[in-house]
């Protein structure tokens, strides 16, 4: 192989090496999904639009919902509990001068609260919040709504706030000016004026360097044969390549140095953040005793028919130890749901652990069948990340079980001596509210009601068949005297839905039938 042919195969590689390296995008506390899924249509109406972060938001993160005419129709935020992402999502973090990825399973919602739906259409919810390594987060989630309009609530006005200075490094009220074009793209990677410049300016060399070697005269008696121009050109123009591109990496303008804008701009979420283009972005919960690296494991799975025994568990991590850091959600660090397969028998109990982690709690079951224990706790991970899980674990009590079937879906429920009366209908695909109203049976006016565990209402849905669990999320404060939640919903199917109240100290129940087409 001659010389020629040995530099192309050489310059070839060279090439190669260099524009085949990628720079990996690096991101930090993005969005990883949001209810509903950005680019869904919602037909029903929406009170909120939940937005999952890689980890909790500040509390001066800013958050914008914009109707189809132009106006703002957004009704303030608030934090609301983490659970488990749909899939995990990679973030790239640089640690010894590499980037290395980490993996995320854990979304931080803030719920953006929703005033009204004047009109149908496109409605835009944008961000802008600031991630614990001081990067700007930003986007826009989008959801297309073709249901009935619907009234602002008596005495609200659009909000005209702007988003905090410390989001935005200038006055909220200032638009910073536009990025100079030398200014790096959204990868950070490459400022592609200073490569072409640095190219450009290595060529004029090899021109140079042709010129020369053609005008120079060959002396006689040279020691040396004629340099052969070709090779040293193609080497050169190589050179130039590489030289040119490293500068336009040494230029390039990193993003974090530039100021974002005063308000969320509208553009689309980060790319490869947004999961489950389907309906919906929640998932039934509890249909395994493993989940997230962790492991129901009761002492005894089954017991005799109406006979009290202390259930005993452990929640194991994947280093085989039973887990003791939890985190306290709604007045306890860990939540037991107890309920039939035929969905009757429910109940919530409290168990207590001991520091070696052996949970227990007397449990009493009057039936005999199958039963599904669930285990709902946050426990706290090694780094001191928040982990919300639901397992779930089979439980039997041996003898005939009576079969008997859901009762029909019904608006109104009886729980002890009140009446409990449900507003509004769940859907598949969207957040919307679903609000109880507690009277005391016989009596005019709602009931009095008190918080039980942190809130005014707890509300537990189960699927019948897999008895897929589903969070719910209840409003902070009685709206309208009535208690109101966010109710996302996995899919078509029957339901049962458990509501806790208490009033008077006595916790009561009332529970409802709900068919999902």
């Amino acid at each position: 192989m001659g010389l020629f042919h040995r530099v192309v195969l050489a310059s070839v590689a060279a090439v190669a090496v260099v524009f085949a390296v990628p720079s990996p995008a690096s991101a930090h506390g993005t969005l990883a999904m949001s209810n509903p899924v950005s680019g869904a249509t919602v037909s029903a109406p929406v009170m909120s639009v939940e937005l999952f972060f890689t980890e909790k938001v500040p509390d001066n993160a800013y958050f914008t919902v914009t109707a189809p005419g132009g106006g703002r129709v957004d009704n303030g935020w608030e934090h609301a509990s983490p659970r488990p992402l749909d899939k995990p999502v990679t973030e790239y973090f640089m640690e010894g001068g590499k980037f290395e990825p980490r993996q995320y399973t854990t979304g931080f919602p803030a719920r953006v609260r929703i005033a009204h739906l004047p009109a149908t259409g496109e409605y835009k919810v944008d961000y802008l919040s600031k991630a614990s390594d001081g990067d700007s987060v930003h986007g826009t989630v989008t959801f297309k709504y073709t249901g009935p309009a619907t009234a602002a609530p008596a005495g609200w006005v659009p909000p005209a706030n702007q988003a905090d200075a410390a989001l935005t490094g200038a006055a909220p009220a200032v638009s910073p000016a536009p990025a100079p074009a030398s200014a790096a793209p959204e990868d950070g990677g490459t400022n592609w004026v200073g490569w072409l410049g640095g190219v450009a300016a290595s060529l004029v060399v090899v021109a140079g360097l042709v010129a020369w070697r053609r005008r120079t005269p060959r002396t006689a008696g040279s020691p040396r044969g004629p340099v052969p121009v070709v090779p040293i050109a193609v080497g050169a123009v190589v050179v130039a390549l590489i030289g040119g591109y490293a500068l336009g990496r040494a230029t390039a303008v990193q993003p974090a140095s530039a100021p974002p804008p005063a308000a969320p701009p509208v553009a689309p979420a980060a790319a490869g953040h947004q999961h489950n283009g389907g309906a919906t972005t929640v998932e039934a919960l509890g249909t395994t005793v493993s989940s997230g690296g962790y492991t129901l494991q009761p002492v005894r799975r089954s017991q005799p028919v109406g006979r009290t025994v202390d259930y005993a568990f452990r929640i194991v991590g994947a280093d085989r130890q039973p887990a003791t850091r939890f985190a306290v959600v709604h007045d306890k660090p860990l939540h037991l749901v107890v309920a039939g397969r035929d969905l009757g028998g429910f109940q919530h109990l409290h168990p207590t652990m001991s520091p070696d982690g052996l949970w227990s709690v007397p449990l009493t079951l009057p039936r005999a069948g199958a039963y599904r224990v669930f285990a709902d706790f946050t426990v706290a991970t090694a780094d001191g990340a928040p982990t919300p899980l639901v397992l779930g674990a089979d439980h039997l009590v041996p003898g005939a079980a009576p079969g008997a079937a859901l009762p029909s879906p019904a608006a109104r429920a009886e729980a002890g001596p009140f009446d409990v009366t449900m507003e509004g209908t769940p859907k598949t695909g969207a957040t919307v509210p679903l609000s109880f109203r507690v009277a005391r049976s016989g009596a005019p006016g709602p009931a009095t009601l008190e918080r039980y565990l942190g809130s005014y209402g707890h509300l537990v849905v189960l699927r019948e068949g897999d008895l897929g669990y589903v969070h719910v999320h209840p409003d902070p404060e009685l709206v309208d005297g009535a208690i109101r939640f966010n109710v996302s919903m996995p899919g078509a199917g029957r339901y049962r839905a458990f509501l806790e109240f208490q009033v008077g100290g006595q916790v009561d129940r009332a529970e409802f039938t709900l068919d999902l087409t």
